[in-house]
């Protein structure tokens, strides 16, 4: 497939501006829709972006676009699109969907229609009497309609793009690849500079930290559904891996610490980072928040703590983050970036943030509060 495509690089709510920034990076115009960011690259971009975005959730093929209010609309637009290009004889294509504020709000008839539809078409394109056979490789398609507006895409990533592959074990309500890694990019974290997560629970934010700190692209240790598919050409892949290889800072030194008061939990991100084959870059410690030890000037705390819903109660909450607030005031060089849902994180830690912005946890509504260190 010589012409390029349009891809859907899918975000988390409050983080499209950061996964608009990495697709940037890797030399993409985007356009920023709610919940995504799409742009137009050759077909060479679905190995890059599947490989580099830390903070995307999928990247998909937008296959087409067009209004329908009526199920002979959705039918026949969905029919007229070449899904010849994409999709082999033998591709399984299961269909999935959601439907908001329009016309046609059944999704399981939508889906059947564009189900139907694609099959007419691959039938007609490919010359099969009978039913496909879809034994080959997985082509997962989803119909989303907004507002009566229809887009058809294909998802090139596979399982979600936080799983990275280096998670052996986690706790009760661990923080996803995607939302650590985006953390630590909306700070000014430099790899030469301190970084402690003090609430580390299974090792996220100070392994994402470490593959930042070298470079180390997110998903170098794992496999994508579009390495199946004839269209994205193997050497496409090769290319994207030796990219991968050439711009990884190995030698990069980190001073990046984990600890946790769970020493079961320190244990289980030791053998996360170990997965990852960050080894004995980062440090692990098992010790409360209030015993933290700060040596060094202008580094960087980066932390999600308990939020008092999940796990612990209110009280013993208010308590850690009054703890915290008193350890890092003693250290005014250091930058604190502390996401939670607590309600009156700023009375109980003692300060008021630089700046906050607001993040969704999974579907948790939280705060992200950072306060600014002055660089001494």
């Amino acid at each position: 497939m010589a012409h390029d495509v349009t891809l859907i690089a899918t975000a988390a709510m409050g983080l499209e501006s950061i996964v608009a920034k990495e697709v940037k990076q890797l030399g993409y115009d985007v356009a920023i829709e709610n919940g995504k960011v799409v742009f137009e690259a050759p077909v060479s971009a679905i190995p890059r972006c599947n490989l580099w975005l830390r903070s995307a959730d999928r990247v998909k093929v937008e296959a087409g676009r067009f209004r329908a209010v009526t199920f002979d609309e959705l039918f026949e637009a969905t029919k007229a699109l070449p899904w010849e290009r994409f999709i082999t004889e033998d591709g399984k294509f299961p269909v999935s969907g959601k439907s908001v504020k329009s016309t046609l709000y059944s999704v399981p008839d939508c889906q059947a229609i564009v189900k139907k539809a694609i099959a007419e078409r691959l039938k007609l394109k490919y010359g099969v009497a009978g039913n496909l056979v879809e034994t080959g490789a997985l082509f997962k398609l989803e119909v989303a309609i907004l507002k009566d507006e229809v887009v058809l895409t294909i998802d090139t990533s596979g399982s979600g793009l936080h799983k990275r592959g280096y998670r052996t074990g986690q706790g009760e309500a661990p923080l996803k690849e995607t939302m650590a890694a985006a953390l630590i990019m909306l700070t000014n974290w430099e790899p030469d500079e301190p970084l402690i997560d003090p609430f580390c629970g299974s090792g996220t934010i100070p392994i994402e930290a470490a593959l930042i700190g070298q470079n180390i692209a997110p998903g170098f240790n794992r496999e994508f559904a579009s390495e199946q598919w004839k269209w994205v050409k193997k050497q496409y892949w090769e290319e994207a891996f030796e990219e991968v290889e050439d711009k990884a800072w190995y030698n990069q030194k980190l001073d990046i610490t984990g600890s946790d008061i769970d020493h079961q939990m320190v244990d289980i991100a030791k053998e996360n980072a170990m997965e990852a084959g960050l080894g004995d870059l980062i440090a692990w410690k098992q010790m409360q928040a209030r015993d933290l030890s700060i040596r060094k000037p202008n580094g960087y705390l980066i932390g999600n703590p308990p939020y008092g819903q999940r796990i612990g109660d209110r009280e013993a909450i208010a308590s850690l983050y009054s703890d915290l607030g008193k350890v890092m005031a003693n250290h005014p060089s250091w930058s604190v970036y502390i996401l939670t849902a607590f309600d009156t994180f700023e009375q109980q830690y003692g300060h008021k943030p630089t700046k906050k912005r607001k993040l969704f946890n999974g579907f948790i509504q939280t705060h992200y509060y950072q306060y600014y260190g002055k660089k001494q």
